[in-house]
């Protein structure tokens, strides 16, 4: 029976016993069969042999050139050879994202040598592999799914005449971004190294970091005929076990063909989709990404994104930047209060003064008054809508000088922010106070480290001034109060928004001061909930 809005709302407002522990995830226990959402029970027969590889050399051409269109397409090469002039045989790779060199001295020319295939036997596949073929990575497969996604992927396809097996081998060679620095999350003492859009090369990032035995990076392709890859990595045995069969879960329910990017993914997996606030964190970091994977997190990486997704996160990791790990603990913990200092004003600031101003003047001084009633002469905008207003410009200014390429877009927000300011002033469209107010509510967003979470707020704020314009500091009060609870309602792959403060459990450390670094055995973070009391 599906629940009503008043239930909804009689369960958000009551008060429950917290557990002795919480529990990490309320799905289906184990891991699920398959890691790769698309292979469903809506897919044809498994036993039609359209599925498998053919032993037929030109009907498995004729398929690849069907299915590509190979009569409109000029880059899919079908290559004829003879290997060893005894065996018919085939290579297929998309031009421009194959590797041409590679093909010619590690394929072409071992197997057109007389005596390649000399003393061959069934199967001339695995023969090939064995002794002709001489590519490190080169494997045999029977899907014909298999043959198509390594096609789509610029590795390379071999086929042989009278074998129903398929030679794969990587010989991909498309242009990429080489590493460079982080454009969004810079650093001045760590690491200057990003994320790519190649996916080995991420994880080659990751594996230079976390150099223990245990850390494991599993590939799979994601739901959808698109086929993109992906990869969860984390450490076995300090990653909870429960929480990596949940991660997995949720991939394999994907089935889209619209994923070309991490952002696009964590949409699809997350508990509360249309939440405002993230329960992921993406960040472009690979010292991030690898100091969340020792942890106990897992991440999440996407062929063609240069982000990684770490999960499960909470409202304390997404106040949380990069350089806090490279700083000391006591300029740190400094940094952490004005940044929370920051983030608390750029939330309330604006709402608390139109309650104030508008409702209850008599805690105002009379000095506060008259500067207030000052700088709001001959305005014709109401207080509360002048801030809203206010507000609405201050995102239109960021969202313009953002999307505004290179120096333009520093051009756009000088311009917006001083002389659209100053002219708004003198055309008695704005007040000056409430002109500080928004300016100091927007330099406080700009302490947040997290992108998302900075929209988040910033659409909040509007809400917390239409409730102290409605409602005084009673409505303010209420609204931040039911906010409060929505966020400890959210969780990340099972784990609370708010933890380790809401439930209270056991943490490595403060989340806003920070310890000074010991030579201390590792502990269980909150992700592993095992012995860790409320």
């Amino acid at each position: 029976m599906k629940a009503t809005r008043g239930d909804q709302l009689r369960r958000l407002l009551r008060f429950d016993e917290p557990p002795a522990e919480y529990e990490l995830l309320e799905n289906e226990p184990g891991e699920p069969p398959f890691f790769g959402g698309w292979r469903g029970s809506d897919r044809e027969d498994p036993a039609a042999p359209e599925l498998f590889v053919s032993r037929s050399l030109d009907e498995n051409l004729r398929r690849l050139r069907e299915e590509y269109r190979g009569d409109i397409n000029s880059d899919i090469i079908l290559r004829r050879f003879s290997m060893g002039g005894r065996v018919r045989a085939a290579v297929a790779f998309f031009d421009g994202m194959a590797n041409a060199d590679q093909i010619n001295d590690f394929i072409l020319k071992p197997s057109m040598r007389p005596d390649a295939m000399e003393g061959a036997d069934p199967p001339l596949a695995a023969y090939a592999v064995e002794h002709v073929l001489a590519m490190q990575d080169a494997s045999l497969i029977v899907d014909w799914d298999e043959v198509r996604t390594a096609v789509a992927e610029g590795r390379s396809v071999v086929f042989l005449e009278g074998d129903d097996h398929a030679v794969v081998m990587d010989t991909r060679g498309f242009p990429g971004r080489s590493v460079s620095e982080p454009r969004n999350e810079t650093v001045i003492l760590g690491p200057h190294e990003a994320f790519t859009e190649n996916i080995r090369t991420n994880i080659s990032l990751l594996r230079k970091l976390v150099r223990t035995d245990d850390f494991v990076c599993e590939f799979r392709p994601a739901g959808g005929a698109n086929n993109v890859r992906l990869a969860i990595a984390y450490r076995e045995g300090t990653a909870n076990r429960t929480l990596v069969n949940e991660v997995k879960r949720r991939l394999a329910r994907v089935d889209t063909l619209k994923i070309i990017s991490i952002a696009m993914l964590v949409q699809l997996i997350e508990e509360h989709p249309y939440s405002p606030v993230s329960q992921s964190l993406i960040t472009e970091r690979p010292d991030r990404t690898a100091s969340a994977i020792m942890e106990g997190h897992v991440a999440i990486l996407v062929e063609g994104s240069p982000q990684s997704c770490v999960m499960p996160v909470t409202l304390f990791m997404l106040m949380t930047s990069a350089e806090d790990a490279y700083l000391r603990p006591v300029a740190v913990s400094i940094i952490r209060i004005v940044r929370y200092l920051g983030a608390f004003l750029s939330t309330i600031l604006p709402a608390y003064f139109v309650a104030l101003a508008l409702h209850h003047q008599g805690m105002l001084s009379g000095e506060i008054l008259a500067t207030v009633a000052s700088s709001r002469h001959m305005v014709f905008l109401p207080l509360a809508v002048e801030m809203i207003f206010l507000q609405l410009v201050f995102q239109l200014v960021r969202e313009a000088s953002l999307s505004a390429p290179g120096p333009m877009g520093q051009s756009v927000g000088i311009i917006g922010g001083l002389i659209l300011g100053q002219a708004a002033v003198a055309a008695n469209i704005v007040s000056t106070v409430v002109l500080i107010i928004v300016a100091i509510s927007g330099l406080g967003n700009f302490t947040i480290p997290d992108y998302r979470t900075q929209n988040a707020i910033a659409y909040f704020r509007i809400l917390l001034v239409l409730a102290g314009w409605l409602g005084g500091l009673l409505g303010l009060m209420v609204t931040i109060l039911l906010s409060v609870a929505y966020l400890a309602s959210l969780k990340s792959c099972g784990v609370p928004f708010l933890t380790p403060v809401a439930p209270k459990t056991m943490s490595k450390e403060p989340q806003v001061l920070r310890k000074r670094r010991r030579n201390a055995p590792e502990t269980l973070d909150f992700t592993n909930t095992g012995g860790q009391r409320v």
